[in-house]
């Protein structure tokens, strides 16, 4: 199937804004995917360093108040368990993630506590004692075991602490007991929620985990990983006390996730527990407007690409319109109308196009006029103008079709001048070859339109007859008689009279013979016996 012009520039407009539209798509999702990748993922790195800041900084912060009630409790009586008492519910009361605030007195008991719970117990073996009464202890978050079926629980759920403790001295500087505290682990949610909350709106499905340096557990984290251990790369770089950012599989939930993560290191003079900070993200949520800035570029090629197709199309219509005129004109040509290339001056290609056909054409019709010429020349008798050898030969097969198709005959009437050798002996050629005119022009002007007269040479002519019989007709019989006796009427040449006499010699086709050629020479045989005669008569075959 040919395509026009027009057609195949829209297609080729297209194809190639579609084609431009998919590497664009492909260069722009790749690099778009790895700037936004890093965008995002240097946001969760950069909310997980908090989060750890803030973990370390509120640690730091009871630490500090612990510290600060012991310093308390040493200008206290340390043998008036109603004063202590009073002072840790202060404590409480003053700082409510504290939920459970004791003094230990150095054999390990309780000797006075918030809400009195487990005054006079013996914890004597419990870290929160055995660690405190060494210098400040911050413990690990764990379960109260204690504690659990004591304090109310209105959720439910596993409670779990950090402990803080430190050792307690006198006015003189003697070590007297240990004062121990039950930090909630729900002051961490609050911290999570202080930094989550204002990223919701923009950033959807964050996970935030914090995981104990002791056997990866998550401390906090959505239900299903709290209490677990869990092992990612993320996990593993963190804990080499870097922060950073990964895209990484997790099998539990068997998806992956662009991944932020932190080290907890520390504020100030608090050390740290080596907490690990992970805030996550659904790769496909994180990368959303990745795809859809894909999605907007193939859009927008595929509407590109049919806006430029119509374009194409207009543009391609503009240009081959000229082409088309050219085209019409050139068929204009063809059909034998004699017609000029239109000129176009507009599109400098054109006009070349244009101007070289214009050029092209007036060569041809130049050459075709002298081929017509050299033809005609080649067809025709130079003396007496009338139509030669070379012609009657191209002219036979014509007559022979049309002479089948109208179921007629060719007579052929072969000429020879008696007593021309005796004008160009007596008055010399010049007279003779302007006899031959005369005879010319007389056989032309007797001739019907459908007869043709042909000189052969010298002063011999063949006169072809359309007739209807295969046989010598009177009417052609008559024609013969006819031209021998306008022939015999004397012709004046230049104040000369001269008098010639004429022998014919006929023959039919196909009757005679199937071949034009050979029926012209049993004529020129039926010539002769004309001759033989005593000329000046017409002899049938």
């Amino acid at each position: 199937m040919m395509l026009n012009l027009r057609t195949a520039f829209a297609l080729v407009l297209a194809v190639i804004i579609f084609l431009l539209t998919f590497l664009l798509s492909i260069v722009i999702s790749q690099r778009t995917t790895t700037q936004v990748e890093e965008t995002i993922g240097a946001s969760l790195s950069q909310v997980a360093y908090q989060m750890a800041e803030k973990l370390d900084y509120f640690m730091w912060s009871h630490a500090g108040e612990v510290d600060m009630l012991s310093q308390m409790l040493t200008y206290a009586d340390a043998d008036n368990p109603d004063e202590l008492r009073a002072l840790l519910e202060q404590l409480k009361k003053s700082f409510p993630s504290f939920t459970w605030v004791a003094f230990i007195d150095p054999s390990g008991k309780v000797k006075a506590s918030s809400d009195g719970i487990l005054t006079g117990s013996d914890i004597s073996a419990r870290p929160v004692f055995t660690e405190g009464r060494k210098g400040r202890f911050i413990g690990d978050v764990h379960e109260a075991v204690l504690l659990s079926k004591l304090l109310p629980n209105p959720s439910g759920e596993t409670l779990q602490f950090v402990d803080i403790s430190t050792p307690v001295f006198n006015k003189k500087g003697e070590w007297i007991g240990v004062l121990a505290a039950h930090l909630s682990w729900e002051w961490a949610r609050e911290v999570e929620k202080s930094i989550l909350g204002p990223l919701q709106e923009r950033m959807n499905q964050l996970d935030v985990f914090i995981v104990s340096k002791k056997d990866n557990t998550v401390l906090l984290g959505p239900r299903k990983y709290v209490l677990r251990p869990i092992d990612t790369g993320s996990i593993q770089q963190a804990q080499k006390e870097s922060n950073g950012w990964t895209t990484e599989q997790w099998p539990e939930d068997n998806g992956s996730y662009l991944t932020g993560y932190a080290y907890g290191a520390g504020y100030m003079n608090y050390p740290g527990l080596g907490w690990s900070v992970l805030v996550r993200q659904p790769a496909d949520i994180a990368f959303s407007s990745v795809h859809e800035l894909n999605r907007f570029i193939v859009v927008t090629g595929i509407v590109m690409s049919v806006v430029f197709a119509v374009l194409g199309a207009l543009v391609a219509g503009w240009i081959a319109k000229p082409l088309r005129r050219i085209a019409q004109a050139a068929d204009q040509l063809r059909s034998g109308h004699h017609v000029k290339i239109p000129l176009f001056h507009a599109i400098k290609d054109l006009n070349i196009l244009s101007s070289s056909l214009n050029n092209l054409v007036d060569n041809l019709m130049r050459t075709e006029s002298a081929l017509d010429h050299m033809a005609d020349l080649a067809h025709h008798d130079k003396l007496t103008g009338l139509p030669n050898r070379i012609a009657l030969d191209t002219y036979m097969e014509l007559a022979m079709k049309q002479a089948r198709e109208n179921n007629t005959t060719l007579t052929f009437l072969y000429l020879d001048l008696d007593g021309f050798k005796l004008v160009n002996d007596t008055w010399g050629h010049p007279y003779g070859d302007k006899l031959l005119r005369h005879v010319a022009e007389r056989l032309g002007a007797y001739m019907q339109a459908q007869d043709i007269v042909f000189r052969i040479g010298g002063d011999e002519f063949v006169i072809l007859l359309k007739t209807q019989s295969s046989t010598p007709s009177e009417e052609t019989l008559s024609m013969a008689n006819y031209i021998i006796r306008l022939l015999n009427e004397p012709f004046l040449i230049e104040d000369e009279v001269i008098r010639i006499g004429c022998s014919i010699g006929g023959a039919i086709w196909p009757s005679d013979a199937g071949d034009p050629i050979e029926t012209i020479r049993l004529a020129d045989k039926a010539l002769y016996v004309s001759k033989q005669k005593g000329k000046n008569c017409v002899t049938f075959y």
